[in-house]
């Protein structure tokens, strides 16, 4: 027997083929029932655009209910997002535009969107830019990541970090814990504190708090970003990371 959302897209049906339907759909019997499946399926194969316009105006809902969830996220955790001390800051950090990026060091994407990154803070002078660690790929990005925090907390500048992060995210073959401190050592960190730091609860508080934000914000891979009050999940390319910003900056993409 069709069930009751059956009989409320009958109803609709029934009103796109030009038939009232002023009965409750409870209220119709066997015989009716078999009557509008055939209405509706007479319908549907003569016009079957109709199908592409309902599948359009679902994915734009969908869409739409996204990004308020998003919006609702980011309002949510707005300061640790945009101005935690636990994410790292390169660019302009008096920007008009925070651009937040969450990574894993083997995230092959990620090699790609380092360079699109790298090419927006060139070419946007007032473009801030705050880097997360979200290790989602294994435990050899657990400790790629867990250096980098290291990193961090005895480069306030952000300058030895975004060369760590460069060349660390730029190199071939699996990241893990003994390529970031060889990367690390490149970039002239204090590999001795570095080791020291590496133990201390900081570290984990950090990537913790980067997978809670990931989690509040529906993100389940890498590249993700935030960018003003928008949350842009994958490796969607500089021009569309441009757009992005400027929405965030001037409410369309060109300003």
């Amino acid at each position: 027997m069709p069930s009751f959302r059956f009989l409320r897209s009958a109803t609709v049906a029934l009103a796109l083929c030009g038939i009232p339907a002023v009965a409750s759909a409870q209220s119709f019997n066997d015989a009716q029932r078999g009557e509008i499946q055939k209405i509706i399926k007479d319908y549907l194969i003569t016009h079957p655009e109709v199908l592409e316009e309902v599948s359009a105006e679902l994915t734009k809902r969908q869409a739409t209910a996204e990004a308020e969830k998003h919006q609702a996220a980011i309002a949510s955790n707005a300061n640790i997002i945009f101005n935690s001390p636990r994410g790292v800051t390169v660019g302009n950090k008096d920007g008009d535009v925070t651009f937040v990026e969450f990574f894993d060091y083997n995230c092959g994407y990620c090699k790609r969107a380092m360079t699109d990154m790298i090419d927006l803070m060139k070419a946007d002078p007032k473009l801030k830019v705050v880097l997360k660690e979200f290790p989602v790929l294994g435990p050899g990005s657990v400790e790629a990541a867990q250096v980098a925090v290291a990193v961090r907390m005895q480069d306030p500048t952000g300058k030895k970090y975004l060369d760590f992060h460069q060349k660390l995210l730029g190199g071939r073959g699996q990241a893990d814990k003994a390529r970031a401190m060889a990367a690390a050592k490149e970039a002239g960190l204090d590999m001795t504190k570095l080791e020291k730091d590496l133990t201390s609860p900081e570290v984990r508080a950090t990537i913790e708090e980067n997978f809670k934000l990931a989690e509040a914000m529906g993100m389940n891979g890498t590249p993700s970003y935030v960018i003003g009050k928008q949350v842009v999940i994958g490796a969607v390319g500089a021009d569309a990371l441009k757009e992005k910003i400027g929405i965030a900056r001037c409410g369309k993409a060109t300003c």
